[in-house]
């Protein structure tokens, strides 16, 4: 089940992306989500199985570029490979395509990670090294609409 976020998660959502660390995230990261959690989330969905928080990921949304990003976008470790952070992904593009706002859907996220979003349609725009942190590149991909 996908639903939206709601303040309650956050402990169980931080112990998820400390679960991630390193293969995912670096340490210093942990702040930054915390600070985009209470000051610059948007649209942020949990996804649960029985009673259980399995991923998260969010929206945020650029309405004069005229895009949306789709942001934080955390699997328990012991849950990837299951479809749950795919169908988080369809899950935020529907959403965003429902509001017929927008031309493109990006994705900034790492070397890490860029082959689960290439997998859903993003393409690679840009790559800036060390960007997260040491290590930890930034993939810029976009999604034409």
């Amino acid at each position: 089940m996908i639903r939206p976020y709601q303040p309650k998660d956050k402990p169980k959502l931080l112990q998820i992306l400390k679960g991630n660390i390193p293969e995912y995230f670096d340490l210093s990261e942990i702040d930054d989500f915390v600070e985009y959690l209470e000051e610059h989330r948007e649209d942020y969905f949990v996804t649960e199985k029985e009673g259980q928080i399995l991923g998260a990921g969010g929206i945020n949304y650029f309405p004069k570029e005229r895009n949306a990003r789709i942001s934080w976008d955390l699997i328990h470790p012991d849950a990837q490979g299951q479809g749950i952070g795919k169908g988080l992904v369809k899950h935020r593009i529907k959403h965003i395509k429902q509001q017929n706002k927008f031309d493109a859907i990006v994705v900034r996220t790492s070397q890490l990670a860029f082959g689960f979003y290439e997998k859903c349609g993003f393409k690679l725009e840009q790559i800036e090294k060390d960007y997260w942190a040491k290590g930890y590149d930034l993939y810029l991909m976009e999604m034409k609409l």
